[in-house]
């Protein structure tokens, strides 16, 4: 390369900057990762390139981590293939030592572009092995996660199949964190690491062609294990709501999505997994209240889940999972998002025509609504009387919730056959 600058006048030159203060040296910490990209492209040998990235990622650590505590990072899409570059020069040489807990940082700490998915891959699998240190390991699980969205791009279909098995193999059970301390006998999980949001990500490889085959029991061993009761499994719809409204907008979305995702963890005998995926579709507003085809799916696979056992349980914890969720204003959010952001991207979400309304209150009445179409449904899955079937309805109190006059049940249950059967 004509007119490059020498190996060791450059590394002389990192060397004394690693003293200066580093916003000096490369301002917003755009530069730092110019540099690192010119080092790789450089022409050097692979080992000198190593050792000069690490110098500028060593400023880059101290540009960006002054503080104790810093939970997100402004990393521009053009910053991230330099940085995995470092980090792939870095495996092969196994020399970077902190250096590298320090650009995986910058990665779980940084937007997740969606872009990214095959490049992160063998960066989040190597990490996890259970050979590298815990930090490396917390720091991988949270890059998986930073960057969940590119897990489901396009761009994952060109990455061989013994690649996506890897991942899933190498984050395993992600209540089982390797080497973590105990309190109270329960593994002391880092503040900034959510094991229930990584099997989020894995229900939603479920349903995927791409991934529904890499899945194993051993990934759910923990999580069966935590989710044994009703109240346990709605710990976990609250993560799986959290992850829909925020960041993962798609997450079993559809009533052929869920389906396929309950046969998998039936194919895995994965059976609290099971019920925790029949209550999300039962969740009001997961599945549009007028989609008769999707309720007729969901109603088939619920009940045929349930019948070996008896029905009198479930239909008890489904009623209640149905009117106790309103009390959750994250739910409430998602409600709301699902219906706004349906009529607003040609989904196929109806609302139901109840006009006049002010904007808050018409979504709180189409929230009702949703609850007292999806209670009628599930009484009449479970062999209620669809003649008598308003009789649950008024004593699971959707009529007080609704505002609706105590002395008016019959025309709420009248109103609510109609909607429910539109159009």
């Amino acid at each position: 390369m004509e007119g490059r600058v020498d190996y060791y006048d450059l590394t002389l030159v990192l060397s004394t900057l690693i003293h200066f203060d580093p916003f000096q040296a490369i301002g917003s910490g755009e530069l730092g990762f110019l540099w690192i990209a010119e080092i790789l492209s450089s022409g050097y040998q692979e080992d000198q390139c190593e050792r000069l990235a690490r110098e500028v990622v060593k400023l880059l650590g101290r540009h960006f981590f002054r503080e104790s505590s810093v939970s997100f990072i402004d990393v521009q899409s053009a910053w991230i293939p330099p940085l995995l570059g470092f980090l792939s020069l870095s495996q092969i040489f196994d020399s970077a030592g902190s250096t590298r807990f320090i650009a995986l940082r910058i990665l779980a700490t940084s937007p997740g572009y969606t872009d990214f998915g095959p490049m992160i891959l063998p960066i989040v699998t190597s990490s996890l092995l259970p050979t590298r240190p815990l930090q490396a390991c917390r720091l991988a699980l949270n890059i998986f996660l930073r960057f969940k969205s590119g897990w489901f791009s396009s761009r994952m279909e060109n990455v061989p199949s013994k690649d996506l098995d890897g991942l899933v193999r190498a984050v395993a059970d992600p209540f089982r964190f390797p080497r973590l301390p105990l309190q109270d006998g329960k593994p002391a999980y880092p503040a900034d690491y959510d094991p229930t949001m990584v099997i989020a990500v894995l229900i939603e490889f479920a349903p995927l062609g791409l991934w529904r085959n890499h899945l194993r029991r051993s990934n759910f061993t923990s999580f069966e294990k935590m989710v044994s009761t009703s109240d346990d499994k709605r710990i976990a719809l609250g993560c799986m709501i959290g992850m829909a409204t925020k960041t993962l907008p798609e997450f079993l979305c559809t009533a052929t999505k869920i389906t396929a995702a309950i046969r998998r963890f039936e194919e895995l005998q994965c059976s609290n997994t099971v019920e925790v995926v029949i209550m999300w579709a039962w969740t009001v507003g997961v599945v549009n209240p007028v989609d008769h085809d999707g309720w007729q799916l969901i109603g088939r696979d619920t009940l045929r889940f349930y019948q070996p056992h008896g029905t009198e349980r479930p239909t008890f914890a489904l009623k209640r999972h149905i009117t106790g969720m309103l009390v959750n204003v994250n739910h409430f959010m998602f409600f709301m998002r699902r219906i706004h952001g349906a009529s607003h991207s040609g989904r196929d979400f109806v609302e139901l025509p109840v006009l006049g309304l002010h904007l808050g209150f018409r979504y709180q009445t189409y929230l009702y609504l949703s609850q007292a179409c999806q209670l009628r449904r599930l009484y009449q899955l479970f062999g209620y009387d669809p003649t008598t079937w308003e009789e649950a309805v008024v004593a699971d109190e959707v009529g007080e919730k609704m505002h609706v006059s105590s002395g008016r049940p019959v025309a709420l249950v009248s109103f609510v056959d109609w909607a429910c059967d539109y159009p």
